[in-house]
C-alpha cells in the first residue's frame, strides 16, 4: 500500500478483520501493532480495526515501513498470528 506524505494524522491505511472459530475466552481476539512506527489500531465494530497514521510521516526519513499486526486469542496458553503491512510512503514537493 502506498501513503502521501502530508496525510494527516488518523489517516486510515489498513482495515482489517481478526476472527478465531473458538468459543468463550479462546475465541476472543486483540490485536496490537509492533512499536516503532507512526501508526495505530482503532478497535471499529466487532472484530473489525483500522490501521491509522499516529502522526505526519515525512518520506525522508524513512520511505516505507514493514508494519506487523500481532492478534492473539485469550486461551491459555494464548495462540497468535501475525501478519506485516509494507506501506510506502509516497513524496510530496517540499518546496
Amino acid at each position: 500500500s502506498e501513503i502521501s506524505e502530508d496525510a494527516p494524522s488518523g489517516t486510515v491505511v489498513a482495515l482489517l478483520h481478526v476472527q478465531d472459530r473458538d468459543s468463550g475466552a479462546n475465541g476472543q481476539v486483540r490485536c496490537s501493532l509492533d512499536g516503532g512506527v507512526p501508526f495505530r489500531l482503532q478497535s471499529s465494530r466487532g472484530s473489525y480495526y483500522s490501521v491509522v497514521t499516529s502522526r505526519e510521516l515525512d518520506r525522508e526519513e524513512v520511505s516505507e515501513y514493514n508494519v506487523t499486526v500481532r492478534a492473539s486469542d485469550g486461551g491459555s496458553p494464548a495462540l497468535w498470528s501475525s501478519a506485516v503491512l509494507a506501506l510506502r510512503v509516497l513524496d510530496v514537493n517540499d518546496n
